[in-house]
């Protein structure tokens, strides 16, 4: 019995650190009072202030992005900033985060990207979201939640190298994906610098999400399924997603995460960047369309 006790503690504890990166409603719902556990909803502010997941703190998109004063493209916020964010917020290098929204992971893939970058451990995204959980008759607030602020210690190790830039595309070796939609990808002659990155295949990021299903994110057979134009055999190889500004792209990133690809990396600038620089490629037209 002790044995049997030991494995049982030693399973249960290592949760924690195999954090995976999407988890259901139900089982928020019975792990959301436990110690260390932060929800955080990164819907708008108004749908915050309306209901939220009991609990949840928001953190709004526009904090961890902001827009460059040299050509107005929309990035990341620093890291040494968004650290003190976090410390802002009350989350610690210890907190367990699930992130959620209410549009199929579009803002919480934000900020989930992020935080692997920084190097945080235990981190997931509710499948769903808020969407799922309403439907699903769980209890939800409209409290104004605020946790004491804490120290959110800079890590040394774990950090993701997820962050790819104009440079990156020189590679051959990578699989790209574009998150736009048809008509953005497609592009068309008489627009100045329209189409997509060379090599890059089309992936509209709305075809990650089940929306009959309450929003729920699409599983890896199912999008091999209907995505048979892009090679996913390799879990191994790079993969850079990108699409405007990086906002869907990060959706993509998470959707790649979950189907199990380590190597996946945001193209933050996306075409807003990409497409200012005249010695840059572009395609127009669609042949896998």
């Amino acid at each position: 019995m002790k044995k049997i006790f030991l494995l049982i503690t030693l399973f249960s504890s290592t949760q924690l650190f195999a954090a995976p990166v999407l988890v259901d409603t139900d089982w928020l719902a019975n792990n959301i009072n436990k110690k260390n556990i932060v929800v955080i909803d990164t819907s708008d502010h108004t749908q915050y202030m309306r209901f939220h997941i009991p609990s949840a703190i928001h953190i709004d998109y526009s904090e961890i992005t902001y827009k460059r004063k040299k050509d107005k493209v929309s990035v990341q916020v620093p890291n040494d900033y968004f650290i003190k964010l976090l410390s802002q917020q009350g989350i610690t290098n210890d907190s367990y985060i699930i992130i959620y929204d209410d549009m199929g992971g579009l803002n919480a893939g934000r900020l989930f990207w992020q935080l692997e970058q920084i190097g945080h451990k235990n981190v997931s995204v509710l499948n769903g979201g808020l969407v799922k959980w309403v439907l699903e008759h769980k209890k939800v607030d409209n409290k104004n939640h605020k946790l004491l602020p804490a120290i959110y210690k800079a890590n040394k190790t774990g950090k993701r190298d997820n962050l790819a830039n104009i440079d990156t595309f020189k590679s051959n070796n990578n699989l790209i994906i574009d998150a736009r939609s048809k008509e953005e990808y497609t592009g068309h002659p008489r627009v100045r610098r329209s189409g997509h990155i060379p090599e890059a295949v089309l992936w509209d990021w709305q075809n990650n999400v089940d929306f009959e299903n309450s929003f729920q994110i699409k599983t890896a057979s199912q999008i091999m399924k209907e995505q048979r134009h892009i090679n996913f055999d390799n879990k191994n190889q790079e993969v850079i997603a990108y699409c405007r500004s990086g906002h869907r792209a990060s959706q993509t990133y998470l959707t790649l995460r979950n189907m199990g690809f380590e190597k996946v990396k945001l193209y933050d600038g996306s075409m807003s960047e990409y497409s200012q620089n005249k010695n840059a490629p572009l395609d127009l037209g669609c042949t896998t369309c």
